[in-house]
């Protein structure tokens, strides 16, 4: 089994329970309790989970922005899923904002065949778009972050209260019913409410792993949204909170 798909696993049962043995991580995995072990010792060092004698447990803080090599492998086939439905919202002639982030780029590739004004902050949906005649691009421009290959800073804030578009899809690392989309930089955070904020439709794109994480800033509660779309590996009684919400849940 590889590596990341090992580490997936992992995670997906640690969000199902509060506390976890070795033990019971070694029968749900299929694992080694060596292998266990050292995957651990990875997300620990990762700041992912909270070791104890007790067990193990997630922690649901992030405190950096993950890079994009490390969200790449991450739930493909959920992104995927996400990004075919997300394309579905978009008509022929829109004004599109695409935040940053692969789940963004897997929506990129799926919408090439449209007449587009697209507008992104993300380098490589930037100049993955740029080959195709039929779609207008604008970056936001301004300082790159490294971790995510995209542009913050006012150059692109400004750009982004100045424009109004159809619909702004927006990604985020966590997020949660009760402290709604958070980020942990502030830089980050002011960027995202600009993308959204004079949009006609602002849709969240997220899978449900990210589902009760949270960083220290707020970028916009929940009920802000229009829609949110997700998956399916949400619990029921999450599902019936958010179908709550103003906005349309859409799960895939």
């Amino acid at each position: 089994m590889k590596s990341q798909h090992r580490l997936d696993q992992i995670l997906d049962y640690l969000k199902g329970h509060n506390l976890v043995t070795v033990e019971q991580l070694v029968h749900a995995i299929d694992a080694s309790p060596a292998t266990i072990r050292r995957d651990l010792i990875k997300l620990d060092e990762q700041g992912i989970i909270n070791r104890s004698h007790g067990g193990v447990a997630l922690n649901r803080f992030i405190p950096a922005q993950p890079t994009t090599n490390e969200k790449q492998l991450r739930h493909q086939q959920e992104k995927q899923a996400i990004a075919k439905y997300a394309l579905s919202m978009i008509n022929p002639g829109d004004a599109v904002v695409l935040d940053a982030g692969t789940t963004m780029l897997e929506l990129a590739r799926n919408l090439t065949h449209l007449p587009l004004r697209v507008i992104t902050a993300d380098l490589r949906i930037a100049l993955f778009l740029s080959e195709f005649k039929q779609i207008e691009v604008t970056i936001i421009g301004g300082r790159i972050d490294d971790s995510s290959q995209s542009c913050i800073g006012d150059h692109g804030r400004k750009l982004l209260r100045g424009i109004y578009p159809d619909i702004a899809f927006i990604s985020c690392n966590s997020w949660s019913l009760e402290k709604g989309i958070t980020t942990p930089t502030e830089e980050k955070s002011g960027l995202k409410q600009d993308l959204a904020a004079n949009a006609r439709r602002r849709v969240l794109l997220a899978d449900s792993s990210k589902y009760g994480a949270y960083s220290l800033f707020c970028v916009a509660p929940l009920s802000s949204l229009t829609d949110i779309v997700t998956d399916r590996a949400l619990p029921q009684e999450t599902q019936r909170q958010l179908d709550q919400l103003p906005g349309q849940l859409c799960l895939v």
